[in-house]
């Protein structure tokens, strides 16, 4: 419960409708896309404006009250659970384009924009915006910076750092600072844009990006290549760029999850198939023919059951909808679903899709991948159920398993869905001691109480090593 001096404080800032403490209010603002995580904030705020914003945080840090911002909740770390209390503040009315500069193609907007509603308005203009998270539809651009999102075309064209530009923040004392703007070069002084960017709120709240946007691509080509030996369909992922072709994007699923996917959005897959690499290409009409066509030789060269190319955009759209309902679909199958990642160079990514393999079946558990290969980032995927203890408990031991090999074969802990308080325990694993010390050093720095997203990034202890056993 906020102590009554803070709360009026927060009412007279924000009205009787920008606060709220009612239970359904914070059961509401008590968990996000992430299984298994829950806690109840004291109280939700829902500021209209980076004056709101920073007046709050004035008033929360004199207080010293903890605050989590929030958007759709849509992200898969924990990183919106506001595990030590305290405020959520909600973005969603902070929801303007501001802008739209054609001269110098950059977007300025408010953080709870939609990301799939903004990409479409860019579209409207004849311009693109490329970041494209699974979670789009849904998603917010703030949640998107504060994770750093990637996406099925991330490995192309890059992930939401590749294109915020300039922001504007409110730092834990209410202080309002801004970063960058409308120009491609800025070396004055530490890149703190860059800094901000997958932060995942931890150092400051975010009221105002700018992104910046490019041609869209001429022409565009849709691919589904079929196999019959999961190691087959990954090898293809390492030969495809190893020829220097960068596809704009490259998926893929496992044979459950092509199931699943199948069920869900009745495609007519094969559904023997042992994986499906899902690709496509995009520029220059020449260039996305003569692409296509070495690709596809790639495909049979490797073993290839079946390759064919979508008759129309909207096939392609429809494929590509699909493959973002994986996630959806999966978690028809049981009552719990628990989506991780884990990226290696994409040289070895056949030889990670082995160890998810050989890892789940050690554990007993179901675990489907699916991901975007091209750039190496792997979505393994356990199906299970959260009050059966046990196997929850090989469910984690299994997820461990998989974030070492990943290390082990030059990758991450995570590519893109963040640390939050689900992967913290495992952080020092990828950066070592002094590199959480140097985090933790910039992490004071910014908010010395401690007061932003706290509970988040880093754990009270990291978890211990695993010993993988070859063979």
């Amino acid at each position: 419960m906020l102590p009554e001096p803070a709360k009026r404080e927060l009412i007279a800032i924000l009205g009787d409708d920008g606060f709220k403490d009612d239970p359904q209010s914070l059961v509401t603002h008590s968990y996000d896309g992430t299984p298994m995580q829950q806690a109840l904030p004291d109280a939700v705020v829902y500021p209209r404006g980076t004056a709101e914003v920073s007046a709050v945080m004035k008033t929360l840090y004199n207080h010293r009250i903890p605050v989590v911002s929030r958007g759709s909740g849509t992200n898969l770390c924990g990183g919106t659970v506001p595990v030590q209390g305290g405020v959520v503040m909600v973005m969603h009315r902070m929801n303007r384009i501001v802008g739209i500069d054609l001269e110098n193609l950059a977007a300025v907007v408010q953080p709870g924009v939609n990301t799939k509603a903004f990409a479409a308005h860019v579209e409207s203009l004849g311009l693109f915006y490329p970041p494209d998270p699974s979670s789009m539809a849904v998603s917010t651009i703030g949640g998107n910076i504060a994770e750093n999102s990637g996406g099925l075309r991330g490995l192309k064209y890059g992930t939401t750092k590749d294109y915020v530009i300039g922001l504007e923040a409110v730092l834990a004392n209410g202080d309002i600072i801004r970063t960058g703007g409308k120009l491609m070069k800025d070396v004055a002084g530490y890149d703190l844009t860059k800094l901000l960017v997958g932060s995942e709120g931890t150092l400051a709240i975010i009221t105002e990006a700018t992104l910046k946007l490019i041609p869209p691509p001429k022409a565009k080509k849709t691919m589904l290549a079929m196999y019959a030996d999961l190691y087959d369909a990954a090898r293809t992922v390492s030969k495809i760029i190893e020829n220097r072709i960068i596809p704009a994007t490259l998926e893929i699923l496992d044979n459950p999850t092509i199931r699943v996917v199948d069920d869900f959005a009745k495609l007519g897959l094969p559904r023997d198939a042992e994986a499906m690499l899902l690709i496509e290409q995009d520029g220059e009409p020449e260039t996305v023919e003569r692409d296509i066509a070495r690709i596809e030789a790639i495909c049979r060269a490797e073993r290839a059951t079946e390759v064919s190319v979508a008759k129309s955009p909207e096939e392609a759209l429809k494929l590509l909808t699909a493959r973002r309902s994986a996630f959806t679909a999966l978690a028809r199958l049981r009552p719990t679903t628990i989506l991780e990642d884990a990226t290696v160079p994409r040289s070895k990514i056949a030889d990670m899709v082995l160890a998810i393999g050989r890892i789940a079946r050690k554990h007993n558990v179901s675990i489907c991948t699916f991901g975007h290969a091209g750039d190496g980032n792997l979505h393994p995927t356990a199906t299970t159920d959260a009050r059966d203890h046990d196997e929850v408990v090989r469910v984690e031991e299994a997820f461990a398993e998989i974030f070492e090999a990943a290390i082990e074969l030059g990758g991450t802990i995570t590519g893109e869905h963040g640390v939050g308080v689900v992967k913290a325990p495992f952080l020092e694993w990828k950066v070592g001691a002094a590199g959480i010390g140097a985090m933790k050093a910039i992490k004071a720095a910014f908010d010395p109480y401690n007061l932003l997203n706290p509970g988040k990034m880093f754990a009270k202890e990291t978890r211990k090593r695993v010993v993988l056993q070859r063979g």
